[in-house]
């Protein structure tokens, strides 16, 4: 599997701000992969530095992209498109003297014609002659010995970029047919667009599996070139990037898929994210961490193996052992009082916090508590609960050691009647005791008010004396 990472331009953390000096950066920070940004218009003094870059891409091996302009009317009228395609030839220019490996393209709105077949051919015609023009631009310096790429590589292939709107031209499935009837295009798969379109489709490996199957079956392809970002979205549109980390679409998924799956991929992953290079670098730790996993498992079934033939079973009879083994031991944990206090020296609050919400809820509910309120709540609840609890059968406990006659005796003491069975007096005395306390704590309030009454009254009697009086006039 080849993965390539890098940022959509020249990165934050860079000095300069040179394309070629932005590459020396993302080569510096392990990552071999660029997009230049052309998002407007390309000026011709940019040229000298797209040539500078192009030469160290090619001899570096580093893979330099363009994105061409964003804003186009390709379904638009005769002027609408002349305009867009003066732009996007800017931009072809631009691909060839940088020795770019792919040109983004968008299509943009969809200017009145119906969604489907119609759209999809004007779309498809378009693009088809930017396939054409861009292997003319190819050919046209193919012998000139300061662009030694291109007469050994391939022309620019065109890419057709998902969009994250619903009015906008662009969904995976319009890409791909425009791309299937179209040599020399791919699709560029913008994972936060399609996302966004799809309601927040993509959660899980899977869903990114069924994604890259949907493509190689519709296309036959391998090579696939794609945007990442964190998206903020709602009903069916993107609103604007954001940082990966603060997005509801997570690459670890994606990172797990690649590792397990990926291995017939060649992919190119650009990072849209406000952050640029630090996400790029956090997708690429994220994929370190898929493959030492991976790797962990790999040892683990070499173990199996091993094991197995020690012990005479085969690896698929010791696997399900083990399942069988991890399965009652996760049922036996999820099924086990929550110890709390003497059985365990860790703080209850900790255990709880394991837990999941539904699981805190379920002990609320089955201790007669509120079920309302965040995690913390709950386990604060359920905290003060149990530790009413704890007091209680400590007191419990404590009088088991006794003999009905000394539970006798002291029932005697305070007046209550000696009739019943042990856990009946045990219950009868810890009420008493309980009452005999709420009494003393009242008596105790008591005395406390009626000493501040006289203390109260003596302040007032000093103020108002006949001395205090004398000594005014």
């Amino acid at each position: 599997m080849a993965v390539r990472l890098g940022p959509a331009g020249v990165p934050l953390s860079c000095k300069g701000r040179t394309i070629v000096e932005g590459m020396d950066d993302i080569i510096s920070l392990g990552m071999d992969a660029m997009e230049i940004q052309t998002v407007r218009m390309v000026a011709p003094n940019h040229f000298e530095q797209y040539w500078q870059a192009g030469a160290l891409s090619y001899k570096a091996d580093f893979e330099l992209n363009i994105h061409g302009p964003y804003y186009s009317e390709i379904l638009g009228n005769r002027m609408q498109l002349n305009r867009t395609l003066s732009k996007l030839e800017a931009s072809l220019q631009a691909a060839k003297v940088l020795n770019a490996r792919h040109i983004t393209c968008h299509v943009g709105p969809y200017c009145g014609h119906s969604r489907g077949k119609e759209a999809n051919e004007i779309a498809a015609n378009v693009f088809a002659g930017v396939v054409e023009r861009i292997a003319e631009i190819w050919e046209e310096d193919a012998d000139h010995p300061v662009f030694p790429w291109l007469k050994e590589k391939k022309p620019t292939k065109i890419g057709i970029e998902t969009s994250g709107r619903q009015n906008l031209w662009g969904s995976i499935e319009e890409v791909l047919e425009v791309v299937n009837h179209v040599e020399n295009t791919i699709p560029v798969i913008n994972f936060a667009h399609i996302h966004s379109r799809g309601h927040g489709r993509l959660k899980t490996s899977e869903d990114y599996g069924e994604l890259f199957d949907l493509v190689r079956e519709t296309i036959g392809t391998k090579e696939f070139y794609c945007h990442f970002s964190g998206v903020e979205h709602l009903m069916g549109n993107a609103i604007h990037y954001t940082q990966i980390k603060k997005s509801d679409l997570n690459f670890e998924p994606l990172a797990e898929f690649l590792v397990e799956e990926g291995d017939w991929l060649d992919v190119t992953i650009i990072s849209d994210s406000p952050l640029l290079e630090h996400d790029a670098m956090y997708m690429s730790q994220l994929i370190s961490k898929s493959r030492h996993r991976q790797l962990e498992r790999k040892a683990r079934e070499q173990r199996r193996r091993e094991l197995a033939l020690k012990s005479g079973m085969s690896p698929e009879e010791l696997e399900l052992r083990e399942k069988e083994a991890a399965e009652k031991r996760r049922n036996a944990e999820a099924n086990a009082p929550i110890q709390m206090f003497d059985e365990i020296d860790i703080d209850p609050r900790k255990i709880l916090d394991t837990k999941t919400v539904s699981k805190l809820k379920e002990l609320c509910k089955e201790k007669e508590l509120p079920v309302s309120g965040k995690k913390n709540d709950l386990i604060n609840r359920l905290y003060v609960k149990m530790m009413e609890e704890k007091e209680i059968q400590d007191r419990i406990d404590a009088y088991e050691l006794k003999t009905v006659a000394q539970l006798k005796e002291m029932l005697r003491e305070l007046n209550v009647p000696v009739s019943g069975t042990k856990p009946e007096l045990i219950s009868k005395l810890m009420v008493a005791e309980d009452e005999l306390n709420e009494q003393k704590e009242s008596d105790g309030k008591s005395d406390e008010e009626s000493t501040d009454n006289v203390e109260s009254k003596e302040e007032n009697d000093d103020l108002f004396s006949d001395e205090d009086d004398d000594d005014l006039f």
